[in-house]
């Protein structure tokens, strides 16, 4: 297993279709990266809420990037299960995402999602963000649509216990669902840990289509963001 670092990005872009998405694919990445530099920018943009999600939304966002400086924390209102039936509204809210942020990194569903919302997403990041590093995360559903990673983040066990408390403070509204459980939470990042022959047990696993390494890679990088 190659092993690479993301100690080049400044910029980091969350998106989620629904309130507890981020979380649940990519918090304990997020809880290191911003553990190794506060520094870090991030905008988090959660698509669908109702007013109640929409509060949680905006409450463990709060939580996770406590310790950033400089955040951006949008959550919109469109409908549950209905963004690809609304999709030229959403489009717009991506291009103008585009011109207000440029990201080194994007954090985004899986293209073979089962969930319409969640697949609806990630084509609009791959239609929006051309020339940018993008990492799709995974959500355990009903639906069992879960793949096999390509790319790896390993995670401690304070960050893993952290994660999960975070999710199970925040999202009330979901805590009676049977598969919102500290188990499942857990149980992945296991799984992915063994994966990875992660040295910490542990791991979030994503997956990458494209990846350019190398010094002209980030030259690139540092030429787009201005820095």
């Amino acid at each position: 297993m190659i092993a690479c670092n993301l100690n080049g990005v400044r910029r980091i872009l969350c998106l989620g279709a629904h309130s507890d998405d981020i979380e649940i694919g990519c918090g304990g990445t997020l809880l290191s990266l911003i553990a190794a530099s506060p520094a870090i920018e991030f905008y988090w943009l959660v698509l669908t809420s109702t007013p109640a999600r929409a509060r949680e939304a905006d409450r463990s966002a709060r939580a996770f990037l406590r310790r950033v400086r400089k955040k951006t924390i949008d959550v919109q209102s469109f409908r549950d299960g209905f963004l690809p039936h609304v999709g030229v509204p959403v489009k717009e809210c991506f291009e103008d995402l585009k011109r207000r942020f440029v990201p080194d990194l994007i954090f985004t569903h899986f293209r073979h999602d089962l969930h319409q919302d969640h697949r609806f997403v990630c084509e609009l990041t791959w239609n929006t963000f051309r020339n940018h590093l993008i990492l799709e995360y995974e959500i355990p559903k009903y639906d069992a649509d879960l793949r096999s990673p390509n790319f790896f983040v390993p995670l401690s066990e304070s960050v893993c216990r952290a994660k999960v408390s975070l999710l199970m403070r925040c999202f009330g509204t979901q805590r009676s669902k049977q598969w919102f459980c500290e188990d499942l939470f857990r149980g992945l990042m296991r799984l992915r840990g063994v994966e990875a022959a992660s040295p910490t047990r542990y791991a979030e696993g994503f997956h990458c289509r494209k990846m350019l390494l190398g010094a002209e890679a980030g030259r690139a990088a540092r030429k787009r963001t201005g820095s």
